[in-house]
């Protein structure tokens, strides 16, 4: 199969299942899975928004489970497939100043084990990798931008 470049925002829930259509329409079937997508942010608890904290879960939770969602009737269909959640250690184990990303993480967790469980009848493999801290990529702070805190 030729390589088809497919860009995708895992944190705007409205435009998933459209992509994951496009992917099935163009190559009829997804053999393995992998949501390697994330979002975090540091702060205390008290001065990080709502707002802020709901973007965090888009990404790390609803992004995550809106694409496995979409494209697992096919595996199901076919009996067979691989769904990988890149997690994090913080899916475990929380730490000052990541809440929203720690309970983003913690709810993955808890998706993925369901998950995991219910698909072993249909033979399709579900992982969860909880690797340890790892460096990404940071948007230099910008004054009164609350997204510069962000971690992509």
């Amino acid at each position: 199969y030729a390589p088809k470049l497919i860009l995708l925002d895992i944190s705007d829930i409205n435009c998933i299942r459209d992509v994951a259509k496009e992917i099935l329409n163009c190559y009829g079937c997804v053999d393995i899975l992998i949501n390697n997508a994330s979002m975090k942010v540091k702060g205390a608890v008290q001065s990080i928004s709502l707002e802020l904290d709901k973007k965090i879960m888009d990404a790390n939770y609803f992004g995550p489970i809106t694409l496995t969602k979409a494209i697992l009737p096919n595996m199901i269909s076919r009996r067979t497939g691989q769904i990988v959640l890149i997690n994090s250690i913080q899916g475990k184990i929380g730490i000052p100043f990541r809440a929203a990303y720690a309970a983003s993480k913690h709810a993955a967790v808890g998706f993925f084990d369901c998950l995991r469980a219910e698909m072993e009848e249909f033979d399709i493999s579900v992982s969860t990798v909880s690797p340890t801290f790892i460096c990404s990529y940071h948007r230099q702070q910008a004054p009164g931008n609350w997204e510069a805190s962000i971690w992509k």
